[in-house]
């Protein structure tokens, strides 16, 4: 347990690291940023360079769910029932983090904190999905009956990913396409300055996935120890 310990500590260290450079160059770095028509951007722009790294990170916690799900219904390792579980409780906070900071940015550009359109509705049913996943671990009580529904509930339900992922390219949305494009109006993030910001946001929030995680799975681990103690006992 100490070199685990050991691994988090550094890793820890790391994310913190990365993580201020990331917030430095968001609030002292960047140029003045321009929409299409040459306006100057308000700042509450830069909530993008965290709304994203969080969104994207949320889809790989999602996706680490799915992959440990399959090998724990291949395998039967009790191991790949507690990445899976402790990746949708992670992932769940980001995702709910998408949500608020999607809120607040829908609030300085378009005057509203929410709007029915298909990106914010997608990212609404995929935090209901895993909230729902979570829930069910929670209702059933025998161990290999919910690690087993579970499992096929987190393959299932990854399809949420893709389709908040690609609801802004399937469907016609305010939401705005930062990459690629949409339409005739294009969209994109131009600008090496712009795309670097982002990069190290994803690299911070990245980290910071694996660093809760690490601890996470670590903690249930250890819980399962004292609890297997606990019962041992006379």
């Amino acid at each position: 347990m100490s070199k685990k310990s050991n691994q988090n500590n550094l890793l820890s260290i790391l994310t913190a690291v990365v993580m201020l450079i990331a917030t430095y160059m968001i609030f002292f770095s960047l140029p003045i940023m321009r929409d299409e028509s040459g306006e100057i951007l308000d700042n509450s722009f830069n909530i993008f360079y965290f709304h994203l790294p969080i969104a994207i990170t949320s889809y790989l916690a999602f996706f680490v769910v799915f992959v440990a799900s399959i090998l724990y219904l291949k395998k039967g390792t009790h191991n790949w029932d507690v990445l899976a579980r402790s990746s949708a409780e992670v992932g769940s906070i980001f995702a709910l983090l998408v949500l608020v900071t999607g809120s607040i940015w829908a609030k300085a550009t378009w005057g509203w904190y929410w709007i029915w359109e298909p990106r914010l509705t997608t990212s609404l049913a995929l935090f209901l999905v895993y909230l729902a996943y979570l829930l069910m671990r929670q209702a059933i009580e025998e161990p290999e009956k919910r690690a087993r529904l579970s499992a096929v509930f987190g393959i299932i339900g990854f399809a949420s990913v893709p389709l908040s992922f690609l609801s802004i390219r399937m469907w016609r949305t305010h939401h705005p396409l930062m990459f690629g494009s949409q339409g005739s109006g294009g969209g994109g993030l131009e600008g090496t300055s712009l795309q670097l910001t982002l990069l190290v946001n994803l690299i911070a929030f990245f980290l910071l996935f694996a660093t809760i995680l690490s601890y996470k799975v670590q903690n249930e681990k250890l819980q399962e120890i004292i609890t297997e103690k606990k019962q041992a006992l006379p």
